[in-house]
This record gives structure tokens, C-alpha cells and sequence, in this order.
């Protein structure tokens, strides 16, 4: 049925504006230099106050005293910086869009969520309001700072232009499973009841079509701004040939490649009770662990674990926020020492990366404590790292630390302006570390990627912000309608309503 809303738009032509909005946005940005002036700017772990940086071709240009660069590109189109801060755009490693649906339900039921609900609410959405979900959760990562983002579920094809036409740095993790018998993601339940793991050929096949399909529709799009890359959906639900089948793609490709990892205490009995490994110790066994990995969690992996992740070189996605309102602290510290790179995600129901590194801080700094004396508590990590893993390592981990990540010249113009002047952040004997602990998502006032600005002075240009939000709040609110008339959604630790 076509639905509208109040101004009269069919849900399918709102979607359709918003896919054109960045090429409009592209047109009106002609002038091929921005020029910001007057304006702090992050390199590496210090400060450069005062300072200009000039943006030619998406690239960053020049970086030096805003006078000289003023005399250098005096056509260029200025962007007074005063009272702010130029820093690297957020690199978001592992997301879930469409999870926005479930966004004040999702993070208070455990995981699996152990809510038994009458009604799937993803169940209830069109094709086109699940496109509106990944829209209004892409809207909402460029509003948090993040100019880099993996949309990592099975079946992105349908959504991949809207994403696209966000403007941000997709990378659309497009994932696959082969088990005819195993419903993961494993729940306590699923454990009790498992019988030996059955895989499909024909089923593996149609999942690396379906990657192969993406990566050739996708890949390199927008002069690369839009990349693909294979992801194996679950440890539990995938077989050996399928990890084998996926590293041999992101091998013969240059790609990196990414999987859920060690999520839940049930996953890892069931690989223990049915492949005799932990889910670490099976990727490894089957070549899959390595540099260009990054695998989503890690929230349950023991001494040996660790060794094998660290020796490994791979990137552990850290997605902090939730993983606390799972109860759940991953030994991040101890991953680290083993050589493990980190990097960050949000996981579902919030897109909200900038919040995301102050969890990661303090969860990490509440589990080091506990080794203390051998380290005092407190002290670490610190807010240079944590805005590090968030940035170049979220980069590296997606093989573009030479394109994105940090403030260079040559690198991609992905960046964020923050405003200093607010009363949050003021006084400030560190900004960045102010930043971290206090700051707030709405001081990132703009954004740009590929040196075209996604969101200036506030204002989201490559998305209809009002229609959209519109849109999303009438679809959830007649899907959550549904649920509670369908039954009761029992709080757990509350009275039943």
C-alpha cells in the first residue's frame, strides 16, 4: 500500500529526494577549494591552534598559518574557524542501521534479547521502511561525527543507494552464513537444544553471489568513496570452506573482512561442544585469523584466546556502549598488549560513535583496575588513545590509513569541526581530554567527506533531516503499537504493567 505523510509525499519519493539530495549538494559546491581559517586543528595527539588547512579535489592540500594560505588560495571558498577545532572524521566499524527500529527496547533485554515478544518488529517493515530505518540511522551518524561507516547484515543490496547517497564513506560488509541448522546468533536456549552443525554448499554459494553481485555493483563507486567488503555472519554459523571461500575473496581483492566473535558465553560452548575449539582457535585453525581481519566483540576469550587474536595482528571492533548495557566488559587492555589493534562500533539502535569512545574509556579503565597494583587506577587509557583507536584505527583496520584516519596532507578531506565554546568544555586544561569525558554530539556543528560537507554549520545537506524523522517516528510508532497489542513487553526487574 502507498502510504504518505504529511506533507504529501509518498514514503518511496522521500526516499527518492534524499538519494538525489548529495548530487544537488555536489553541484551547489563547485568551487573546487574550502579553505578553513583561524581554526585549531588536531594532528596526531597535539594541537595546532590558529591554524589553516586548505581542501582541493577531497584532498587536504595544505596545512600552515592562515594568512599564508589566505594568499596562496585567495579564490578559495573560507570557512571562518574561530573558537573551533578541526579533527579526523569518526571511522564506525560495525553497525547494524536498520537496528534503529529497535532503539529503546534492544539495549535492556540482554543478548540474545531475551524479551518474547508476540511480534518481530523487523517482521513489520516494508522493504522501503527498512530502507527508512538504515536512513534515519546513517542521518544520524553524521550528526555524531562519524565520516566512515560498515553496514555489516545479509542483504544490503536493497538499501545501498540510500546509503550511498548519504554522502558518508560506506563500506557495506555485505554478511553470509552456510549452516542449514544452527539459529544464531546462539542464545541459552539454542545451546541446550543443538544437534551437529549441517552446512549447504548451495547456500554458501548464493552467499558469496551475493557478495560478488555487491562488490561489482559497488565497489569503487564515487571515486571509491563506496567500498565492499565479504563478512562471515557468526563464528556458529559458518563453516570451514565458507571462511576459506571469504578470506580467498578479500585476498584476491586487497579487501579487509570482518565477522562476529566470542559475543556470548553460549556461542563459545556450542563451538566448544561441537568443533571442540573455541570460536577463536576455529577461525585460526581455518585460516581465517590475520591482519586484515576485524572481528566484531571479542567479549569472551580466555588467556589462550587472547595470544592467538594478538599474534594474529588482527583488529578487535570494540563496540563499548553495547557492550556495557550488556552487563559485559571485554578485556580490551589485555587484547592490547597481545598486539591486538582496536577500533570502535555502536552495534545496534545508536549510530552514535562520539559517545561510544567515552564508554570505551571509562569500561576499560574500570577493568584495568583490577590488575592494580601492577598498574594504578585511572590513568588508562587516555583520551589521545581512545580518539586514536576511533579514527586511524577504525581506518586501519578497513585498509585506508593511507586515505583517511588522521589530518594529512594527501589524505581524504574526511573531517569534523567542533565547536570549543561551550560551557561543557570551557575551561579546559586538556581540550581533548574535556572532549572525551564531557563533550556532547551536538558540539560537532560540521562534517565533510571527500572535501564535500555533509552537514554545515548544523544544517544536514545531504539528506531531507525533517522528512525523514517524520517518516520514522509514524513507521515506529504504528510497528510498537502493533507489538503492545499483540501482548505484554515485560521489563525485566519491573512489575508487569
Amino acid at each position: 500500500m502507498k502510504t504518505s505523510d504529511h506533507t504529501g509525499l509518498s514514503r518511496r519519493t522521500l526516499l527518492a529526494a534524499a538519494a538525489l539530495a548529495p548530487l544537488a549538494s555536489a553541484r551547489a559546491q563547485a568551487t573546487p577549494t574550502t579553505l578553513f581559517t583561524n581554526i585549531g586543528i588536531l594532528l596526531g595527539d597535539r594541537i595546532r591552534e590558529n591554524a589553516a588547512l586548505a581542501v582541493i579535489g577531497g584532498r587536504i592540500a595544505a596545512i600552515g598559518d592562515t594568512e599564508a594560505l589566505l594568499a596562496a588560495y585567495p579564490q578559495a571558498e573560507r570557512y571562518d574557524g574561530r573558537g573551533k577545532l578541526l579533527m579526523p572524521g569518526l571511522v564506525n566499524c560495525h553497525a547494524h542501521l536498520s537496528a534503529t527500529l529497535a532503539r529503546g527496547f534492544n539495549e535492556d533485554f540482554g543478548f540474545p534479547n531475551s524479551a518474547k515478544l508476540a511480534l518481530n518488529p523487523n517482521s513489520l517493515l516494508s522493504p522501503e521502511e527498512r530502507t527508512l530505518m538504515v536512513s534515519i540511522g546513517a542521518l544520524e551518524a553524521i550528526r555524531t561525527g562519524t565520516t566512515t561507516l560498515v553496514e555489516n547484515v545479509t542483504g544490503i543490496a536493497p538499501a545501498a543507494s540510500a546509503l550511498a547517497a548519504s554522502g558518508l564513506r560506506m563500506v557495506f560488509a555485505e554478511a553470509v552464513r552456510d549452516s542449514e541448522n544452527v539459529a544464531g546468533p546462539m542464545a541459552p536456549e539454542g545451546l541446550a537444544a543443538s544437534v551437529q552443525p549441517i552446512f549447504s554448499q548451495a547456500r554458501r554459494e548464493e552467499g558469496l553471489a551475493r557478495i560478488m553481485a555487491l562488490h561489482s555493483r559497488w565497489h569503487g563507486h564515487d571515486g571509491g568513496r563506496v567500498s565492499v567488503l565479504p563478512a562471515a555472519n557468526l563464528a556458529e554459523t559458518s563453516s570451514p570452506d565458507l571462511l576459506q571461500a571469504l578470506r580467498s575473496f578479500a585476498d584476491k581483492h586487497g579487501l579487509s573482512y570482518t565477522i562476529h566473535l566470542s559475543q556470548s558465553i553460549a556461542e563459545v560452548e556450542f563451538m566448544k561442544r561441537w568443533h571442540g575449539l573455541t570460536p577463536p582457535a576455529f577461525l585460526a585453525a581455518h585460516g581465517f585469523l590475520g591482519p586484515r581481519l576485524f572481528a566484531a566483540h571479542c567479549r569472551y576469550v580466555d588467556a589462550a584466546d587472547i595470544a592467538l587474536i594478538g599474534n594474529s595482528g588482527m583488529t578487535v571492533s570494540h563496540q563499548a556502549g553495547m557492550a556495557a548495557n550488556r552487563g559485559v566488559i571485554p578485556p580490551i587492555h589485555k587484547l592490547r598488549a597481545a598486539g591486538a589493534r582496536i577500533a570502535y562500533g555502536t552495534d545496534n539502535n545508536t549510530n552514535d560513535l562520539f559517545s561510544v569512545i567515552r564508554t570505551a574509556l571509562l569500561t576499560e579503565r574500570i577493568d584495568r583496575a583490577n590488575s592494580f597494583p601492577e598498574e594504578f587506577p585511572g590513568v588508562r587509557p587516555q583520551p589521545e588513545d581512545m580518539w586514536e583507536d576511533a579514527t586511524l584505527g577504525g581506518a586501519n583496520a578497513l585498509g585506508m590509513a593511507d586515505q583517511t584516519g588522521s589530518i594529512a596532507v594527501g589524505k581524504k578531506a574526511d573531517l569534523i569541526v567542533v565547536d570549543t565554546q561551550a560551557a561543557h568544555l570551557v575551561p579546559s586544561g586538556r581540550f581533548l581530554s574535556a572532549l572525551v569525558h564531557n563533550g556532547q554530539p551536538s558540539d560537532i556543528v560540521s562534517s565533510m567527506v571527500d572535501g564535500r560537507f555533509l552537514m554545515r554549520d548544523h544544517k544536514v545537506l545531504t539528506m531531507d533531516e525533517p522528512a525523514l524523522i517524520a517518516e520514522a517516528n509514524k513507521v515506529g510508532s504504528r510497528i510498537w503499537n502493533q507489538i503492545r497489542a499483540a501482548g505484554p513487553v515485560t521489563i525485566p526487574g519491573r512489575p508487569a504493567a
